[in-house]
């Protein structure tokens, strides 16, 4: 069974990812946490203008917080009566970060599903903000979801690759998982100026090729400098629904999102993207 953390804020983006989990998942048993943390809403919040009134501003807030989710759980039941589903909600005066990553040790989830953006962001933007800090502290793999994006069924995914990070068992069981459910081909695609591998990059191709065994797995190579435009170009080129990446020092995720200047986001994505972390939890 699979465990997986919905953060949401009730916007439409992040109503849209909820959308996208219960269909993308529906032929597996899956237990869906929904969660919001609302501190920032706290903090926001147009009441609190004097210290005296906190307390009360607070119990607001947080009845407003699980209301909504109350509201949420109601909705999604009725939208997906599904009986290999089974729901959560939680609610916590947190910030989004530290509480997601305190759900993801307590109850071992899998992935967390949310939208690129929430309801403060720029429509113009490809990431939110939320979203950046989740992709880059959470110790979770997050499945990250264009707004308005509704292809459910990735026939293609592209996992570019430098080979040099050993990838964590339970995460590529999980890009496996996807993969196998939709019968999907995954492209595992290395973008160097040379062909040969070091003996490192040979054992870290031989483990993916090993762990994702359930699905069909290609291996290309491009030769280019220029990584984040050679992926950019493979997925107009070769007609991907996905993209995964490992998020970790150096990676290409990184260097795709998150550059010097973080204004400047360098990446224009348009599907889905599964950003695995190269950290150690449950295998």
């Amino acid at each position: 069974m699979l465990s997986i953390l919905l953060p949401t804020d009730f916007s439409e983006n992040s109503m849209n990812a909820v959308k996208y989990a219960l269909d993308f998942f529906k032929q597996q048993k899956v237990d869906f946490f929904f969660m919001h943390a609302y501190q920032n809403d706290f903090y926001n919040h147009e009441d609190l203008v004097y210290r005296e009134v906190f307390d009360d501003v607070l119990e607001k807030v947080k009845s407003q917080s699980q209301k909504n989710l109350e509201n949420l759980l109601d909705t999604v039941k009725k939208m997906a009566p599904n009986p290999k589903f089974s729901y959560h909600i939680l609610s916590a005066y947190n910030t989004l970060v530290y509480e997601a990553n305190l759900i993801a040790e307590a109850k071992n989830i899998d992935l967390i599903v949310m939208g690129t953006k929430g309801k403060s962001d720029d429509r113009h933007i490809i990431f939110g903000s939320h979203t950046f800090q989740v992709l880059k502290y959470v110790n979770c793999p997050v499945l990250a979801i264009p707004s308005h994006y509704t292809n459910m069924q990735p026939k293609r995914i592209l996992f570019p690759t430098d080979y040099l990070i050993p990838y964590k068992r339970r995460e590529l069981k999980l890009l496996c998982e996807l993969g196998t459910s939709y019968r999907s081909i995954i492209d595992v695609l290395y973008i160097s100026m040379s062909d040969k591998l070091s003996l490192r990059q040979e054992d870290n191709k031989a483990f993916i090729k090993e762990t994702v065994c359930k699905t069909k797995v290609d291996f290309h190579i491009e030769h280019s400098k220029k990584i984040t435009e050679t992926i950019q170009d493979y997925i107009k080129n070769n007609h991907i629904d996905m993209l995964v990446m490992v998020n970790t020092q150096h990676s290409f995720l990184e260097d795709m999102l998150f550059p010097s200047n973080i204004d400047i986001v360098s990446v224009d994505l348009k599907i889905p993207l599964l950003a695995l972390q190269n950290t150690m939890r449950y295998i």
